[in-house]
């Protein structure tokens, strides 16, 4: 029987791509977003069902799961993907921020993850998936927000790739580098030089949101933990693990080229 796949922030970006590269597969997808409208145009798209889910709400993630067990009889693959960028240094990042990241990009997939494990179990089988970032890893200065959230989601992740694989349940963790989305564009970044050096990597990058679908799918088929998207970003993991202090001396460097312009621009 086809798959059944349950994506949030699937009315853009990556979630669209994840969305459309699992429907191409033969997967039953069900497109869910915080918009409504965009959840139902990529589900029309696509000939498939869509489900407005805030991320945020324990009582929207309660109707998801009680729509996929309904229409559905269960759920094989979770993609906790909704998210959004925040960053700064840590002195003009204001509280407010710092909530709503961790609502949206950690506490999102915490909530999913809680409302889907007992279904999983009582299947016997599921998969989770969790989209963090390559900022989890690489902890780049001015960046404190999003790397923790995603640090966060990275943990979470290994946590229950070991508690849940006795039940039946796989989980896989992405941590991808720069690709072409409209995640800038709700970002909230007071240190603006910080916003425009993300843009610019964005628009410099090869690798794309199709490509980056396409490895979450081949590795929730090999049921691979750990999946990272981009040579570079393979590259910089083993980097930083095999040569801590060059690795060190090389962020040492990135940091003083950023701040003379995030303190140029606002001191």
């Amino acid at each position: 029987m086809s798959p059944r796949v349950l994506v949030t922030g699937a009315g853009s970006g990556l979630g669209k791509a994840l969305a459309t590269r699992w429907a191409r597969s033969g997967a039953r997808v069900l497109v869910t977003d915080v918009d409504p409208a965009a959840a139902e145009a990529v589900a029309a798209e696509l000939d498939t069902r869509s489900l407005a889910l805030d991320v945020t709400s324990e009582e929207s993630w309660e109707a998801a799961r009680q729509w996929c067990a309904t229409e559905w009889d269960g759920l094989d693959v979770l993609v906790n993907n909704a998210g959004v960028g925040a960053g700064g240094r840590i002195e003009v990042v204001p509280m407010a921020d710092w909530d709503w990241i961790i609502d949206i990009n950690l506490k999102g997939p915490v909530r999913g993850c809680r409302t889907f494990t007992p279904l999983f179990k009582a299947q016997g089988s599921g998969h989770i998936v969790n989209v963090a970032s390559m900022a989890a890893i690489m902890n780049l200065p001015a960046m404190a927000p999003y790397n923790v959230v995603k640090a966060g989601v990275l943990s979470l992740s290994e946590t229950l790739r070991f508690e849940l694989a006795p039940y039946g349940i796989g989980t896989t963790v992405v941590c991808p580098g720069f690709f072409k989305t409209n995640l800038p564009d709700a970002a909230r970044n007071a240190d603006h030089p910080g916003v425009n050096v993300t843009r610019k990597l964005m628009e410099r990058a090869t690798v794309t949101a199709d490509d980056v679908a396409e490895q979450v799918v081949q590795g929730v088929a090999e049921n691979r933990f750990l999946v990272l998207t981009h040579e570079d970003g393979r590259q910089s993991h083993e980097f930083k693990r095999l040569q801590p202090e060059a690795y060190e001396a090389q962020v040492v460097s990135f940091w003083d080229r950023m701040r003379s312009k995030i303190e140029g621009e606002n001191p």
